[in-house]
């Protein structure tokens, strides 16, 4: 299983643009990804194409999550992902 970190840029967090723009990116990859909020459980993760999950995670401008992947590719996928998390989406 793959895992990478990121900093929430977003200066709203997580919620509404960003989580749709984020969802639609895991939505399009053949794998299933999670996210969590750094040092919760891993069995606190939640699927990270699912809009609802991602706004109920809470996560806040600056907090770090936690994106796992499993298969072909999924250090490559993750490697994107973080760089949409990492970018402030509602600077755009």
């Amino acid at each position: 299983m793959s895992e990478r970190n990121a900093t929430i840029a977003s200066r709203v967090g997580l919620h509404a643009r960003p989580a749709a723009i984020f969802a639609e990116a895991v939505g399009a990859l053949p794998m299933e990804v999670t996210i969590a909020l750094e040092g919760d459980p891993a069995d606190d993760a939640m699927d990270a194409s699912s809009i609802l999950s991602l706004m109920s995670l809470g996560a806040a401008n600056g907090q770090v999550v936690v994106l796992r992947a499993e298969g072909d590719g999924a250090d490559e996928a993750l490697e994107g992902l973080v760089k949409i998390l990492e970018t402030d989406l509602d600077a755009e």
